[in-house]
């Protein structure tokens, strides 16, 4: 575990040490400081199994026998439907999960993926129940997007969405074939926009939302607005944050969530998101309330390249940028959220710094957004700091606090994560 429960044991060792020597050489010692000794023992104790207890509860995949690992140190962060042959270089950027395999699970996509040992979500069947190597498969997934208008075959349009109680009959399926894997569920881009016209007669009924997530333990879904062709959405980055709020309310955070993300120009041969951009939803996302993460990598147009992600130097060490700094505060964003640790307030009143407050052991974390294409100027209050100083995590430089109070300043969109020790 590290931290605190490391200096808690030492602590226990250090007092105790000293009682077993009072009593091996029979010095005098008041009974008074004896009772203080053991009284401080017991608090340590106390402290560090609460600690260990509380740590293991917040693990949102413990319940799953062959789930998602239950290490604090593992953060969710996924890519979409590639072929396992890549796994590899999407580890080296710091990917650790495959979602979904193309016509899969096969007894050779899932020997591959252990190779390079790469667990994945996917569709449930034989091989992924019964196969040599399905120990790689940590949850399952329903079809992609069954909110969305379904199509009726070729050259006869579409249908409706597929029904919530159809999927949750199914969900059901999923958990009595396997109890013990969690089931993923991807919704398209109507979790956070109510006008996404791909949904056919229930566009504008978010309404439906609530039945569908009875059919699953996480909940993810896609928009893309750095690419996106409709104005209504087209640059404005958070759509990503809305739809991880509405997921949040909708399940009631009875739910696991996270959030897809853009890296490539998909289908847009005229934009592609840049690399602050896909920074941008990435936070947005978390400091929203997102629990993992899964990047949507394919281009469509000009070409089609499934691996788009791989193919693009510069967003490649973008990406890898930002899942490896994910890797190395997984511990933090594994912890809770504070509710009421620090407020901040934008000099620009068109927009909004958003943040989320976690307490690791001996700091304070701020993770701040701004969720506007404006600049402005954060300024934060901070419960109960006394420390003098924050460190900006990846930036190397720090600010000064006065009381608890500092301000940064935040270009449109603009990620800052704050270190108080």
């Amino acid at each position: 575990m590290g931290g605190s429960y490391d200096k808690d044991m030492t602590s226990f060792m250090t007092i105790f040490r000293i009682l077993r020597l009072i009593g091996q050489n029979g010095l005098h010692v008041s009974s008074a400081i004896r009772r203080i000794c053991v009284l401080v023992l017991v608090a340590i104790m106390l402290n560090t199994a609460w600690a260990a207890l509380a740590q293991q509860s917040a693990n949102p995949y413990s319940k799953w026998k062959n789930g998602p690992p239950k290490s604090d140190n593992f953060f969710p962060v996924a890519v979409w439907l590639q072929q396992p042959r890549n796994a590899r270089q999407f580890q080296e950027l710091g990917f650790n999960l495959y979602v979904g395999l193309w016509q899969g699970p096969t007894e050779e996509q899932l020997a591959a993926l252990k190779a390079a040992g790469m667990p994945v979500i996917c569709t449930q069947n034989t091989i992924g129940l019964t196969g040599k190597n399905s120990d790689m498969i940590i949850g399952w997934m329903h079809g992609d997007e069954p909110d969305n208008a379904q199509p009726l075959g070729e050259g006869r349009g579409y249908g409706p969405p597929i029904e919530p109680k159809m999927l949750v009959g199914d969900y059901r399926k999923l958990v009595l074939s396997d109890p013990g894997r969690p089931v993923l569920l991807n919704l398209g881009q109507g979790v956070a926009w109510d006008a996404w016209y791909g949904r056919g007669v229930r566009t504008n009924h978010p309404e439906d939302y609530p039945a569908y997530l009875e059919g699953c333990d996480i909940a993810s879904f896609d928009i893309y607005p750095a690419t996106h062709e409709k104005t209504e959405v087209a640059g404005k980055l958070e759509f990503v944050a809305h739809g991880v709020d509405r997921l949040c309310k909708w399940s009631k955070g009875q739910r696991i969530v996270w959030a897809c993300i853009e890296c490539t120009r998909i289908a847009n041969i005229n934009i592609k998101p840049t690399p602050s951009q896909v920074r941008s939803e990435v936070w947005m996302a978390l400091i929203h309330g997102a629990q993992g993460l899964i990047y949507f990598v394919h281009q469509f147009k000009p070409n089609f390249i499934e691996a788009g992600l791989l193919a693009d130097a510069e967003m490649s060490r973008e990406v890898g940028d930002i899942n490896r700094q994910i890797g190395d505060l997984a511990q933090v964003l594994n912890s809770p959220t504070l509710a009421d640790a620090a407020a901040v307030t934008s000099s620009d009143t068109t927009t909004t710094v958003d943040i989320m407050v976690k307490h690791w052991y001996d700091a304070t974390y701020i993770f701040a957004v701004g969720m506007r294409k404006q600049a402005t100027v954060a300024t934060f209050r901070c419960k109960n700091v006394t420390v003098a100083r924050a460190e900006v995590i990846g930036e190397n430089r720090t600010i000064d606090l006065i009381d608890g109070v500092f301000s940064d300043k935040f270009a449109p969109y603009a990620v800052h994560i704050y270190r108080i020790s």
